[in-house]
């Protein structure tokens, strides 16, 4: 290719400020969550091993939405306070300075965690209430509070380890893919300037489609985990209550995809795959395209705040 283009490095900007990274953060989780929520719950009834009909089917498809917005914003600000700051401080180092996925993929995965620590609660709650597993029509709180009753404080973390083995494979692949096409994009066809917001989001929407698609499997299990919410058909002997069953460790993973695949078959691990992908798909694009937008609201190309012309 003789264009001279293609020989443009993107210039590097300097990163943005905490409290900038928090709020477009919590802003782009917001609207992602809100808007893609029912495609979510039709996904979730689907994997449920119930099956999506006795699951509720397309009654009451915002019904956990509330467990969702309590989560959504911290979660979200959380992931792209520690994602901006790995990124910009591994480079300290000369393998993550030399490469630039992998610097993506451990920054990536880095903030993933810490947003699960707080997204996990709220994704139990929001499963359970969109499948009815505490009773058909039940609010958010009142599963919450069952999930209390039945299992305490680590019923709230149940999959947490499941949820991280879904988690950190889909992040790896999405946020690196997200960066190479942005960067490539820049580099082939906008002559070294930033991609808009418009640009930033197709970027997202492909790249988390694409991660989306492969990691079905690995959801399908997550999702059956959250789903085995912990009732007693026993009395309870003198007034104690049954005990609490232990949550899943990441180690039962595999046994557990392997169960799925023995007994329902290969179309199981993929139960969902439509709605999944088209709702990250688009979720990505809301979920980059307004946080690219709100961070760099304001501030040049090279991230320093835009001069005010008084005339």
């Amino acid at each position: 290719m003789g264009d001279s283009t293609t020989d443009v490095t993107p210039a590097k900007r300097r990163p943005p400020t905490f409290q900038r990274a928090l709020v477009s953060g919590a802003i782009s989780g917001l609207a992602v969550d809100f808007m893609f929520f029912p495609l979510d719950t039709i996904k979730t009834r689907i994997q449920s091993s119930a099956g999506f009909w006795q699951s509720g089917g397309f009654k009451g498809v915002y019904r956990g939405v509330g467990s969702v917005g309590m989560g959504s914003a911290p979660g979200a600000a959380a992931f792209f306070v520690t994602y901006e700051a790995l990124k910009h401080r591994l480079p300290q180092y000369q393998l993550f300075k030399q490469n630039e996925s992998l610097n993506h993929m451990v920054s990536a995965s880095g903030a993933e965690y810490i947003s699960c620590l707080i997204r996990v609660p709220t994704e139990v709650v929001k499963s359970r209430t969109q499948t009815g597993a505490y009773g058909q029509g039940k609010s958010s709180i009142h599963s919450a509070i069952s999930t209390m009753k039945f299992e305490g404080v680590r019923g709230f973390y149940r999959g947490f380890g499941i949820t991280i083995a879904r988690e950190l494979p889909f992040t790896s692949i999405q946020f690196p893919l997200y960066e190479s096409l942005k960067s490539l994009l820049s580099k082939h066809y906008l002559g070294g300037r930033r991609p808009t917001s418009y640009e930033a989001a197709i970027c997202g929407s492909i790249a988390g489609g694409f991660a989306a698609g492969v990691t079905t499997p690995l959801d399908v299990v997550k999702t059956r985990v959250m789903l085995e919410a912990r009732t007693s058909t026993q009395q309870p002997i003198k007034g104690v209550p049954p005990p609490n069953q232990p949550s899943p460790s990441i180690l039962s993973f595999p046994p557990r995809l392997l169960g799925i695949l023995k007994n329902e078959g290969p179309s199981a691990l993929f139960r969902g795959w439509q709605p999944r992908c088209f709702a990250i798909s688009l979720g990505g694009a809301v979920f980059l395209g307004i946080y690219d937008l709100a961070i760099n609201f304001g501030v040049d190309e090279d991230g320093k705040p835009k001069e005010v012309k008084l005339t």
